[in-house]
């Protein structure tokens, strides 16, 4: 197997909690390898550690110990960073800028010149379907238009990996369609993309690997098409039901008894 586009080798993060005063191990050995163009789904309950993962690829957290390396660079590096995309799960917008404003500013931050400037926001705001609120301010978006808007701005820069933390949170039936569609496109152009979901119908459509993170250890993972042989979204919904439950079940004490 060649070397992957993300490379997560025996990661740890360990956090001190203020409250208690005592450390918590957030992730524990995270090994985990994605190939260019595959879509990788992170998958795993509320704290199981999928944010810290993707912030930790962009180099916006530290290890405690272990590594990642994106495009064969060091996690955090600027010629890693010039070439990703990101869009967190609640991304904060200029609500007093307007849609094409915010992509220009997000243009100059790249050092994209005023032509190209233009050209991308007018190429990226027909791809999201914006063309129409491209002079709305944000405070007038709606949330599936604010999510339409992020995934715009992280593809300014015509990047190679898109880390992407929830992209349908929050959104009704129509939004995440649209999202799946857009995120669909991005596939077909041979993206790579990791992203974290709690939505397994739309990890099930979009992704051809997916991982099970459960307390910090990576569980479980596999070819969807392999887990999902039928396609329907349900095999996918068992199986992860089933490896966290095997998973909370070993890890509880055992009781003996006496007689």
């Amino acid at each position: 197997m060649t070397n992957g586009v993300i490379e997560i080798s025996a990661l740890v993060k360990d956090h001190v909690s203020p409250f208690l005063q005592k450390r918590v191990r957030v992730l524990d050995g995270l090994t985990l390898t994605v190939q260019q163009g595959q879509t990788f789904g992170l998958l795993g309950p509320n704290g199981a550690g999928k944010t810290t993962t993707i912030k930790l690829s962009l180099g916006l957290l530290k290890p405690t110990a272990g590594e990642v390396k994106v495009l064969d660079c060091p996690a955090g590096s600027k010629t890693a960073l010039s070439r990703i995309g990101f869009l967190p799960e609640n991304p904060y917008f200029y609500s007093y800028l307007t849609g094409w404003e915010f992509l220009d500013f997000f243009g100059q931050l790249f050092n994209l010149s005023t032509n190209q400037r233009k050209e991308r926001a007018k190429e990226l705001l027909e791809m999201v379907s914006l063309t129409d609120a491209a002079h709305k301010p944000i405070h007038k978006f709606s949330k599936g238009m604010l999510q339409r808007l992020g995934i715009a701005q992280c593809l300014i820069n015509e990047p190679d990996v898109l880390f992407l933390d929830e992209p349908n949170s929050g959104l009704d039936p129509i939004g995440r369609k649209d999202i799946r569609n857009i995120l669909l496109k991005l596939k077909q152009a041979g993206k790579t993309i990791f992203l974290n979901s709690h939505l397994l119908p739309d990890v099930n459509e979009l992704c051809d690997q997916i991982g099970v993170l459960h307390k910090g250890k990576l569980i479980a993972g596999g070819k969807v098409a392999s887990i999902c042989p039928s396609g329907n979204y349900k095999d996918l919904e068992q199986f992860f039901f089933d490896v966290i439950s095997s998973c909370d079940k070993q890890s509880q004490p055992k009781i003996s008894s006496s007689s």
